[in-house]
Order: structure tokens, then C-alpha cells, then sequence
């Protein structure tokens, strides 16, 4: 079925993604091989219509767009948004820890991790490293070291009797992963390993020397089609990198009448805030060039943009934890994310339109609204929207387990986001 052959292709995505700086590097091979062009900020553009193109700001974040057939000023741009990064540890500078003969790194908490699932894993390593090569010269590189290699084991009950009842997380002293057994003399540096780990994947780098590293854990397990009816998906990172495969898929499938644009930003989960997230210039700096400065506002005027990001099914055993009328559930449809108070960006008018697409197609869709006992949530939608002055929806699959280390999604749902995403991307009026 097709819904399946598009979730095992997700798969394959979220296992060759471990970071946000892998998860761009996947895109950028897919749009080369659907003939976008890769554009470079530093020097001049020459673009033309009805041609895709793509720019990438730190390796982490990407804004891909098709120009179409149709001039930006009078047709708008459809514009669709999501994230790149997830919620993880990050290993801190000077890591090692040396502690009973056991070597561990410490960690820093990135993002709004739920911590207790990443106890008993089998853990990995991957990210980003600067070096210095054996000519002098300053490189970036990604490595992952994909096999396990590293531990962080619970504390026993028989030595925690309360662990069931009241056990907390303390990120500083719980945390450090296990990753070899070291004598009293051991003087390994993390660097070394790092070094190590890059010239086994790139024997002709020339790597003199490793100036600085981004490496996060990230658990080796495979994500899954599960349930009996293969109705679930299973992986770490559905938040968001789900979103991202959506949008650069729906993109390379728009038939290209339209201009219509994908932003895939990092930092989303620690806020947005720098050069390549959705409070930063990177989307804005695109358009301006695209559409040129004068032009712009009438081209945001006429466009739209989705903000395509998670959302929070009803759990089955924590049902009084949403409100009764607004409880999604996973492979009843995408969700329409509400929040009057602006923590999500919809309005009546982007709503109504993300609907009638899906009244179209056929397909389902649902509305979710946070208790109005409880804090909620926010995405790059509201901050998009006050940034270009854009109408915006956020909408989004419903899934459990957000922010653990394995989240679980419907596999209807993917793809039919899929399918109302790719139909907005080519329709004729959004604004």
C-alpha cells in the first residue's frame, strides 16, 4: 500500500539522520537528484522560472524552493515550514570523566528532553567536527560512529526502593554515558577518539588535528512499522525530522506551476534564536532575494505559510490529560493546531483553507486545543508569522512520546500530510 511505501522511505531517512546536520545533507541529496540547484549566500544569484533551487546556512538548516511558472508577485508563494533538530545530549567540550576505571563523557541537556527513556539504551555518537587538515586548511565534517558505544545504566531498585514512585533525573551527575573501561594511568582524550572515528570514515582527510566538535547521542535501534496492522511508526526524532521529509517530498512532487518553498530551520527546540532558526534572517534573507526587497510585501501579502510540526495524540492512559473535545488520534488525521493566546499561529482563514484541501482530497484532518488548565507548546509557526507578516497554520501528525528517546506516530497519518501538503503546494489561490 502506498501509505506503507511511503513510511518505509521515512524509515530509511530518520535511520540515515542522526542530526540536524545529517538530516540536510539526506534533503540536499534528494533535491539534487530531483534536479534542484544548490545556491551558495556568498555569491550572486541568477534565477530562473519554473526551476528548483536550495541553500543550506551552518549545514543544519535549508530553505528549498521552485520559482514556478507563475510570477511570486501576483500568485504569493506556499510556503511550508518545520524543524531540524530534536530534543537530545550533547557532549560538553572538555568531557572526559574518569570514575572507578570507567571512562564517560559529560552531557548537556539540549532541548526539552524527557530524560527517563534514555537510561538502558544503546547509544551512538554523531554530529558535526572542525578540523585542520594536514595542508593548514579549516574543514567541517560529519561523522557518526553508528554502531553502539555507549551505556547509561539505571541505578538498580534494590538500591533505589522508591525508584518507581518518586524518581527524579539530576542532568548533571545522572547522565555522563559509559563508554569503555579505562586503567589508573588512562590519559584518553575525547578529541583522539573524535580524530580517530573520522579518519576510519575519511582515510584521505588528512586530519592533523580536531579544533572543535557538535556531537550529540542518539539511541541505534531502528525505527519500525509496528502494531499488528502495521498501523504505528517508531523512531527517535519524528519530532520533527517526520515534518521535514514531508515538506521536502510534497516539494519535489509539486508540479512546479506554483512557486512554492520549504525551511527546514535548527534550534527550534531551544528557542530559535540564532542565524539559522526561525527567529533568525535565514528565510527572510532568501525571499528578499528571490522576490527582491520591493516586491516583497506584496508577494507575502498574496502567500501562505505551513508550519508543519507534531502534535500531541490522545494517550489512551492519560485521556483526562487533553480537552474532551479536542483529543487527536493517531490515523484519524493530521491536526490542526489551535491556540487563541498565539502559542500556535492558526487563524480561521488558514484553517479554513488546510480543511477545504482535505474535504477535496478526501482525507481526513483534526483540531487539537490545549486544556485551558495547562501551559502549551509552541512551534516556529508564530514566530514565522511575526517575522514576514505571513497568514500561517500550524498543523501537524498526531504521535505519543514526544520528546523521548522513541516516539510513535500513525503511518496513515505521514501520508496523508504528505498528499494535503503536496495539493497546497500546487493550489491555485492560498491568500
Amino acid at each position: 500500500m502506498e501509505h506503507l511505501e511511503f513510511n518505509r522511505n521515512l524509515l530509511s531517512f530518520l535511520q540515515q539522520s542522526p542530526t540536524p546536520w545529517h538530516a540536510v545533507r539526506q534533503m540536499s541529496q534528494q533535491l539534487d537528484q530531483a534536479g534542484f540547484t544548490e545556491l551558495d549566500e556568498r555569491e550572486a544569484w541568477q534565477l530562473e522560472a519554473d526551476t528548483g533551487y536550495y541553500v543550506v546556512r551552518n549545514g543544519s538548516s535549508m530553505v528549498a524552493f521552485r520559482t514556478g511558472r507563475a510570477n511570486p508577485v501576483s500568485a504569493g508563494v506556499r510556503m511550508v515550514g518545520a524543524h531540524s533538530d530534536s530534543p537530545c545530549l550533547k557532549v560538553k567540550p572538555n568531557p572526559e570523566l574518569r570514575r572507578k576505571g570507567y571512562f564517560q563523557v559529560g552531557v548537556e541537556v539540549y532541548g526539552g528532553v524527557l530524560l527517563n527513556p534514555w537510561f538502558d539504551r544503546d547509544l551512538s555518537l554523531a554530529g558535526r567536527v572542525t578540523y585542520l587538515n594536514d595542508a593548514g586548511e579549516v574543514v567541517d565534517a560529519l561523522v557518526d560512529f553508528e554502531r553502539p558505544i555507549a551505556f547509561i545504566p539505571s541505578l538498580a531498585i534494590h538500591l533505589d526502593r522508591d525508584a518507581n514512585n518518586n524518581r527524579s533525573v539530576n542532568a548533571q551527575t545522572d547522565l555522563p554515558p559509559v563508554l569503555m573501561q579505562v586503567g589508573d594511568e588512562d590519559t584518553t582524550r575525547f578529541d583522539e577518539v573524535v580524530r580517530t572515528q573520522l579518519i576510519k570514515q575519511q582515510p584521505k582527510a588528512g586530519v592533523s588535528k580536531i579544533l572543535g566538535y557538535e556531537l550529540n547521542f542518539y539511541d541505534v535501534q531502528p525505527g519500525a512499522l509496528i502494531g499488528l496492522n502495521d498501523e504505528f511508526i517508531a523512531s527517535a526524532r519524528l519530532d520533527n525530522l517526520l515534518s521535514c521529509y514531508v515538506g521536502v517530498q510534497a516539494l519535489i512532487a509539486a508540479n512546479g506551476e506554483q512557486p512554492a518553498l520549504f525551511v527546514c530551520n535548527d534550534h527550534e527546540e531551544v528557542g530559535s534564536v540564532s542565524a539559522e532558526g526561525a527567529q533568525g534572517p535565514f528565510l527572510k534573507s532568501v525571499l528578499d532575494r528571490w522576490c527582491g526587497a520591493d516586491h516583497k510585501t506584496r508577494v507575502i501579502a498574496r502567500s501562505m505559510m505551513v508550519s508543519a510540526d507534531n502534535a500531541h495524540g490522545v494517550h489512551p492512559n492519560f485521556i483526562s490529560k487533553h480537552d474532551e473535545n479536542h483529543g487527536p488520534i493517531i490515523n484519524q488525521g493530521p491536526v490542526i493546531k489551535v491556540n487563541h493566546n498565539q502559542r500556535y499561529a492558526t487563524n480561521s482563514r488558514s484553517a479554513s483553507l488546510y480543511r477545504h484541501i482535505s474535504d477535496e482530497l478526501g482525507l481526513p484532518h483534526q483540531t487539537f486545543v490545549v486544556r485551558s488548565d495547562m501551559g502549551c507548546g509552541s512551534t516556529i509557526g508564530p514566530l514565522t508569522a511575526a517575522m514576514l507578516g505571513i497568514t500561517t497554520l500550524d498543523v501537524g501528525v498526531p504521535q505519543f512520546g514526544m520528546h523521548s528517546i522513541r516516539e510513535l506516530a500513525g503511518t496513515r497519518d505521514s501520508y496523508t500530510l504528505y498528499q494535503v501538503i503536496t495539493a497546497f503546494m500546487q493550489w491555485p489561490q492560498v491568500n
